[in-house]
């Protein structure tokens, strides 16, 4: 596997990359609170049957750039980074497939957005369209404050520092074990009292998927890094809503597979079911296969599940 920085939009991005140099590139979009590692399993799966797979830590992730400002956070920031990766890493009339998941998968549906010329067809996990903006002058995080309380998780996230020294006094491997084990069906609640976290003398039993290994890798990346600029991502949520404003009816012309967790916290926000399942993400999306839901499995369903997570990515894009 090959690491490499490049240089775009303002700042370094870092990529892993593997696979033959002229194989069709697939860029793997990691979310919170993971890095390009997440995507360790289908990299290696990808390029075993050719393809060439590319993964970025995000922008203020892991050897990533973390600009200091919150405003360079916004969705046109991100999105702007994956444009500079892939006209870095491929020639200009090239379409490369997309894979995102959580906030990955976010930033894919912006990307299909704003420069479908760039995508050739999309894989998206966990997060669907049901987040798209309809009314720029409405603010989401007010939304889910009224919906969930101040102590839910995005809430949390929204004032600055206030998080950050909370997960450094807590510690930065208790914060990751308990984040990336999370397999409640329903809203992440995150009390000030910290009693989210568990004591320190209390032991995070981590599941077949996931190793003291895996966890040192990201706990040695965040440590280094921090939480500042992951959790910026969050509080531009309202900024985003605003931005997007000239987009507000539009549709996603991207082929598309969708999966997300039986288990996953996003499948039992208010209305994310009835949106996956109903008319309207078909309308939103009017190339999207049949929703695929994994039984069983939980948010991080990439890492969960990476052989079956695999299989599902080989067996659309091999359709193109």
């Amino acid at each position: 596997m090959e690491h490499r920085n490049v240089r775009g939009n303002g700042i370094d991005i870092h990529v892993a990359i593997q696979g033959p140099s002229d194989g069709t590139i697939v860029l793997l979009l990691h979310g919170f609170p993971e890095l390009w590692y997440s995507w360790r399993h289908q990299i290696s799966g990808l390029a075993a049957r050719g393809y060439r797979a590319v993964a970025p830590d995000l922008r203020g992730y892991g050897d990533s750039d973390a600009p200091a400002e919150i405003s360079s956070f916004t969705c046109f920031n991100i999105v702007g980074d994956l444009v500079a990766v892939i006209s870095t890493l491929i020639k200009e009339d090239k379409k490369v497939f997309v894979v995102g998941h959580d906030w990955g998968a976010l930033i894919a549906w912006y990307l299909c957005l704003f420069r479908p010329d760039k995508v050739k067809a999309l894989v998206n996990l966990s997060v669907p369209l049901s987040f798209w903006p309809t009314d720029p002058s409405v603010k989401p995080v007010d939304r889910m404050r009224a919906v969930y309380g101040n102590d839910y998780y995005v809430c949390r996230f929204q004032e600055v520092g206030d998080i950050e020294a909370e997960i450094a006094e807590v510690g930065t491997e208790r914060v990751m074990k308990r984040l990336l084990t999370y397999r409640t069906p329903g809203p992440l609640i995150i009390p000030k009292d910290k009693s989210f976290w568990g004591s320190k003398g209390e032991t995070i039993p981590l599941p077949s998927w996931l190793t003291e290994e895996d966890v040192a890798y990201f706990v040695s990346k965040f440590k280094e890094k921090g939480f500042c600029g992951p959790v910026n991502y969050y509080r531009n949520f309202n900024r985003n809503n605003e931005l997007l404003g000239p987009w507000v009816g539009s549709k996603i012309q991207v082929p598309t597979k969708f999966v997300i967790g039986e288990l996953d916290l996003v499948y039992y926000m208010p209305g994310v079911k009835e949106y996956i399942h109903g008319p309207q993400f078909k309308e939103d999306v009017p190339l999207i296969e049949e929703p695929v839901v994994m039984e069983g499995v939980a948010h991080f369903l990439n890492q969960e599940k990476p052989q079956e997570i695999l299989q599902i990515i080989l067996d659309f894009i091999s359709t193109f």
